[in-house]
């Protein structure tokens, strides 16, 4: 791994491979780390966690994604031992640690505040945790410069953490963690203190970090894109609740409900009733008649998803044809990559769309109050029934 600005990894490496073969969820005989079975934890009357049923693999990156007061955080604190379930069971490995003391667990945890010790150096807050343990003297040493190796603070080890960047101390907090090879790392909002260019290098670098060791790795945030990248599979949570599990992709392109769909990116929903179409299912709706590929029964209410990106912006009307709409700009964000336009089409309501700036400039830059049609495929758009 590469070093970069302010000692960040360019932790890119070959693992592109890695990750997209691992799937041992699709496995039947495939057994998981852990298990969560019918857990739940309440304060006074507030139920925090909800009879959460959950498997995560050896080797894997789970990340739970969702609101403040979700419940994602006192999920990991209970398998970290912090907190007690109120009904349930937390296997790792087969067997029932619910009881245990979180000393007696082999899972370390890395908080968003790093909390390093600020009378300690680089190397004896990394080594504060294997002393603890009780490692032996002649192991700590070696323990201690392998983990500056990993995470590029060679050289940083005599200073304190008020004389590091930002990115370098949370990469002591994450090589502290990581020093007694614990059998899993929680990692709770760990970038949130970063800037935006740092926290997205920073993410490949966990990810980078995680396959070197092979370890499993549990992260919380409520960064939708941070959860995108550096996941194997993302449990999305609401009120308690795990309401979908998958491949971040999956998650994406494949919501189990509005909810879901709405929180992971923008989406555009159109509600209306279903109706049996040869080219798949038609959702009759206020703005119009649209064409998707899904399942739903004649007359049943439900909506139709489409994403902004996936949505065509044309200024000229396009050859006929499906799920069209006509309108005009109201509103443009330029993003670099993306610009973003906010559509105002017959019926009052507002779309988003989302066009990739592939050039440095278009034929004829779009801007307010210039008509526009909308465009997209049956195949680009989802329909949901909840």
């Amino acid at each position: 791994m590469d070093e970069g600005p302010d000692g960040a990894l360019n932790g890119r490496a070959q693992i592109g491979g890695i990750r997209s073969s691992f799937a041992p969820w699709e496995d039947p005989a495939a057994k998981p780390l852990v298990r969560f079975e019918g857990v739940s934890r309440a304060f006074g009357d507030t139920a925090a966690v909800r009879s959460v049923d959950l498997s995560i693999y050896e080797g894997e990156f789970f990340a739970l994604l969702g609101p403040s007061g979700c419940g994602k955080t006192t999920l990991m604190r209970l398998l970290a031992g912090f907190e007690s379930p109120d009904a349930g069971r937390i296997l790792l490995e087969g067997q029932d640690i619910s009881g245990s003391p979180p000393h007696q667990r082999p899972i370390h945890m890395m908080f968003q505040a790093y909390a390093l010790f600020p009378h300690l150096s680089v190397a004896g807050n990394i080594a504060f945790g294997l002393k603890r343990q009780g490692v032996p003297r002649t192991e700590i040493g070696p323990r201690v410069e392998e983990m500056l190796s990993l995470m590029k603070l060679e050289g940083l080890g005599g200073r304190r953490p008020d004389q590091l960047s930002g990115g370098q101390r949370q990469r002591v907090a994450l090589a502290r963690a990581l020093a007694p090879r614990p059998r899993i790392l929680l990692l709770d909002e760990p970038m949130a203190a970063l800037d935006r260019k740092l926290r997205e290098e920073t993410q490949f670098e966990l990810m980078a970090v995680q396959q070197s060791l092979g370890m499993t790795f549990m992260i919380v945030t409520h960064d939708q894109d941070e959860a995108m990248v550096v996941a194997d599979r993302i449990a999305i949570m609401r009120a308690g609740e795990i309401v979908q599990i998958g491949r971040p992709a999956e998650i994406y392109e494949t919501p189990a409900d509005r909810y879901v769909a709405g929180f992971v990116g923008d989406v555009n929903l159109f509600e209306g009733r279903a109706e049996i179409d040869p080219a798949g299912i038609r959702i009759v709706s206020a703005e119009g008649s649209f064409v998707a590929e899904g399942v739903a029964t004649p007359g049943q209410t439900a909506w139709l998803a489409v994403r902004p990106e996936k949505i065509a912006v044309h200024a000229e009307p396009p050859p006929p044809g499906e799920n069209c709409l006509a309108g005009k700009i109201v509103d443009y964000g330029y993003l670099g990559d993306w610009t973003t336009y906010l559509v105002e089409v017959e019926t009052g309501r507002t779309l988003r769309a989302a066009r990739a700036n592939a050039t440095r400039s278009v034929d004829r830059p779009l801007g307010c109050d210039d008509p526009v049609w909308l465009t997209f495929a049956p195949s680009s758009a989802v329909i949901l029934t909840r």
